[in-house]
């Protein structure tokens, strides 16, 4: 899979995020090591804690399912106001970081940018 193809899915999967609190949407696509695809949406709860963002379920999906590693992430929002690029937070990063993810993709309105996950995440915590 190409990476824009990556890109689209995870603005397509954005679409169906549950976000009736804020309307931030975000989807998040990943291939692993193996070559399998899964994706994941960001789940709103009216106890804000307990939201769940994209990025994890997507991983969760893929190591419930016996994946180890992870290739690629690519990761969209769609914002109520804008298209807006945004990044994995701290804890999603630190989770892609179990897996050993090699590269992020940052979809933003008119394409998207790569990054390697060093780049993103130059100090994650791993024994």
């Amino acid at each position: 899979m190409k990476n824009s193809d990556l890109a689209d899915l995870a603005r397509n999967i954005a679409e169906k995020a549950y976000a009736p609190y804020s309307n931030f949407r975000v989807g998040a696509a990943l291939i692993t090591d193996s070559g399998n695809i899964y994706t994941g949406c960001n789940i709103e709860n009216a106890s804000y804690p307990a939201t769940v963002c994209a990025e994890d379920v997507a991983v969760v999906k893929a190591i419930s399912e016996g994946e180890k590693s992870i290739d690629t992430i690519a990761v969209a929002c769609i914002d109520a106001e804008s298209d807006t690029a945004i990044f994995p937070c701290g804890i999603s990063r630190q989770r892609l970081a179990e897996f050993d993810t090699k590269k992020v993709i940052i979809v933003e309105k008119d394409g998207y940018k790569e990054y390697t996950f060093d780049e993103i995440l130059p100090y994650n915590f791993k024994f």
